[in-house]
């Protein structure tokens, strides 16, 4: 069988479904898809999502897109280690810190809305600048709080990794690619720091991908 990824090196969506994979210990063949170069545009892409988004997942076959989707699928496909708790309080508020990042902060800041602030509504880099850790700002500064109050202190949940990690990391990461200043979120940076050297994360890394510029 085979299991196909394709993925963008600095799509932090990608990100998080590569260190899921990663840590199944899942073999996959990664297929580049160049975001700036609109090859997610391109009919032979369109045809596999016609959304026009990355991650998509091709499991022999199996087509999935939309990076928690396919991070729950693969929780289910390979159960260890398990990324989303059985336990239902557990499980919601795990999938809550996911979602927060995934839907509350990501969207704002990801490239398709930060080429119509240049492009349509005219913003210089200063602008563009400072939407993104605008938004960065108001969204971790709550998560600060809930993994303050349910982790503890190596997770963002509980004491075991969780999806709620896979996608905080990918965060962190474009969060100081982008020169956020995350002095006020002591817990999330020493999460993501502590986890950024686990061998299934750092081979995710986007400077460790085939198609890194």
């Amino acid at each position: 069988m085979t299991v196909r990824l394709y993925t963008f090196f600095r799509s932090s969506a990608a990100f998080r479904v590569r260190i899921a994979l990663n840590l199944k210990g899942a073999d996959y063949e990664a297929v580049a898809v160049h975001l700036p170069n609109g090859r997610h545009r391109e009919a032979d892409f369109l045809a596999t999502n016609p959304q026009g988004t990355i991650p998509v997942l091709d499991d022999d076959g199996t087509v999935l897109w939309q990076s928690l989707a396919i991070i729950e699928y693969l929780d289910s496909r390979y159960p260890e280690p398990r990324l989303i708790p059985l336990e239902p309080v557990a499980r919601a508020r795990v999938q809550a810190l996911a979602q927060f990042i995934a839907c509350e902060i990501h969207p704002l800041n990801n490239l398709r809305v930060l080429r119509y602030l240049r492009a349509e509504l005219k913003l210089d880099e200063a602008g563009v600048a400072r939407w993104y850790k605008h938004w960065i700002a108001e969204g971790f500064r709550g998560f600060e709080v809930f993994v303050s109050q349910w982790s503890g202190g190596r997770y963002c949940f509980g004491d075991s990794i969780s999806i709620a990690d896979v996608c905080l990391v990918p965060q962190v990461y474009n969060a100081r690619r982008l020169e956020c200043e995350l002095t006020p979120y002591p817990t999330l940076v020493r999460i993501a720091d502590r986890l950024r050297d686990e061998p299934a994360f750092a081979r995710a890394a986007p400077e460790q991908q085939p198609d890194a510029e």
